[in-house]
């Protein structure tokens, strides 16, 4: 077992590891075996008062450092990384049930994110604007937002952690983070660890690992932070954004999906199933672009059925160690009896199981619907697990129509044997990103990454981040002497 478990198992505030002062310890198990990895006692809301003054506090010389000096802490913090993959790869597999296959998928995306930040740091550039007042300069300056929080979900949490707290050091701001309960290493203070090794001056980056029910809304409503960066459902980010805008707080959103794949009559069904059983079951079906829903032509719904089947049939459950499982435990029993439930809704309104998978603690076997009811609530929403839905569609026309039917608007993918028929396609769907030809399943760094709908607001990645993590500034200089009218 990784040394990470019991060397981390702190509150990271203003460059100091410390004992979190609550009442009460969060229990940080293994979600295939139940074995306890860590116990850490929480921080109360004085010490998320410490971590916020702590980031403003260092933040103000943080923004005055050089951005080519900025540079090199995520340089160093990206040979960290790459330095321990192995031991990153432990936490990831241990503390939220990753197999070997999702752990270098993150790791993957978490230095090409990092990659992306060592150039964010050079990205904001002023501006001067002409005036219609004779003599009169116009200077548009970008700057830092100040302290941003954090708050990162269970699923991908060393990448969405990384993926926020990184551009943001980047571009001049302080950080306070908070993980996700369930996942206060991976999330939350090996990301501290890490840019503490890079060099990062004490203070800027915060780690709070703590629970609602010890702070409330503590973290949202600090005066300090002026941005809120949320990763998780819609249902709490609606009410991460109603206390941020009555705090006169920005937030960024990256909320939950019920995202589509579509496989038009001209598609390769081979390449589609493929495709599809990816987007479906990649990480137990934990993500929120993971194709909830999979749309099949009516005239090829029998081979693309039988050939989806059997591969999803084949796929490993199990121990998420073992560098052949593929499908590994769903992070909580809750979870776990959330998706059993979902699974006899179903099939109580009517579905066939063409593949009924087991439940055992919180190893969910992957299950296969077809015949759900088109009126039923359980293709309305998010499914955050190993249960795919398979709805025949006659036509394009109809395609979209079932598509859009949804409450959120994430990710999607269209199949086809005629990519402009493809993009046609993708323009009619209500969704932030579409991809033709390829899974539902996507990030990249400069790619501008967020949804419609209740599937968040705002976007990050690329020129987008770069908005998102600062403000514009207007400074104009009169070289001319100004006419008043009193």
């Amino acid at each position: 077992m990784s040394s990470y478990f019991t060397d981390l198992a702190q509150q990271y505030i203003g460059g100091e590891w410390r004992p979190g002062t609550g009442s009460w310890d969060i229990i940080d198990f293994n979600p295939y075996d139940d074995a306890k990895l860590a116990s850490i006692t929480i921080a109360t809301v004085d010490e998320v008062d410490e971590a916020y003054q702590a980031a403003q506090a260092a933040q103000k010389e943080w923004a005055e450092v050089n951005a080519y000096a900025r540079r090199a802490v995520f340089e160093k913090a990206l040979k960290v990384i790459e330095e321990r993959e192995r031991e990153i790869t432990e936490v990831i597999i241990a503390e939220l049930g990753g197999t070997h296959l999702k752990a270098g998928f993150e790791l993957h995306l978490a230095k090409e994110f990092l990659r992306e930040s060592i150039q964010l740091a050079l990205r904001p550039e002023g501006r001067i604007i002409p005036s219609p007042i004779d003599g009169k300069e116009n200077r548009l300056y970008r700057v830092p937002v100040g302290v941003v929080g954090v708050i990162s979900p269970f699923n991908f949490p060393f990448l969405l952690s990384i993926k926020s707290v990184a551009p943001a050091l980047a571009l001049g701001n302080g950080v306070v983070l908070k993980p996700h309960q369930n996942t206060p290493i991976a999330g939350g203070t090996l990301v501290a660890k890490i840019f503490e090794e890079a060099g990062l001056p004490g203070g800027l980056l915060n780690v709070v690992v703590t629970d609602i029910a010890e702070i409330g809304d503590a973290f949202l409503e600090h005066p300090i932070p002026k941005l809120i960066s949320f990763t998780g459902s819609d249902k709490v980010g609606r009410h991460v954004a109603t206390v941020c805008a009555s705090h006169f707080k920005r937030s960024i959103l990256e909320l939950g999906g019920n995202s589509a794949l579509v496989v038009l009559d001209d598609a390769d069904i081979d390449y589609a199933v493929d495709a599809a059983v990816f987007s479906r079951y990649v990480h137990q079906g934990q993500v929120c672009m993971a194709a909830n829903r999979i749309l099949v032509d009516r005239s090829i719904r029998a081979e693309f059925t039988e050939k989806f089947v059997t591969k999803v049939k084949s796929l490993k459950a199990g121990d998420p160690s073992d560098p052949q499982t593929v499908i590994g435990p769903v992070i909580n029993s809750s979870q776990a009896d959330a998706l059993s439930t979902v699974v006899e809704q179903a099939l109580a309104e009517g579905a066939t199981a063409l593949v009924h998978g087991t439940t055992t603690d919180n190893l969910v076997e992957p299950s296969v619907l077809t015949d759900v009811p088109a009126d039923s609530a359980l293709l309305q929403q998010e499914v955050f697990g190993p249960v795919a839905f398979l709805i025949p569609f006659d036509g394009e026309e109809e395609a979209v129509r079932i598509v859009n039917d949804t409450p959120y608007g994430l990710s999607g993918a269209v199949h086809t044997g005629d990519i402009e028929r493809g993009v046609a396609f993708a323009k009619q769907i209500d969704t932030g990103m579409f991809h033709v030809n390829d899974g539902t399943v996507h990030d990249e760094p400069l790619v501008p990454f967020g949804g419609e709908k209740h599937s968040g607001i705002g976007r990050l990645n690329g020129d987008t981040t770069v908005d998102a993590f600062t403000t514009q500034k207007w400074i104009s200089v009169q070289h001319k002497r100004s006419f008043f009218p009193f």
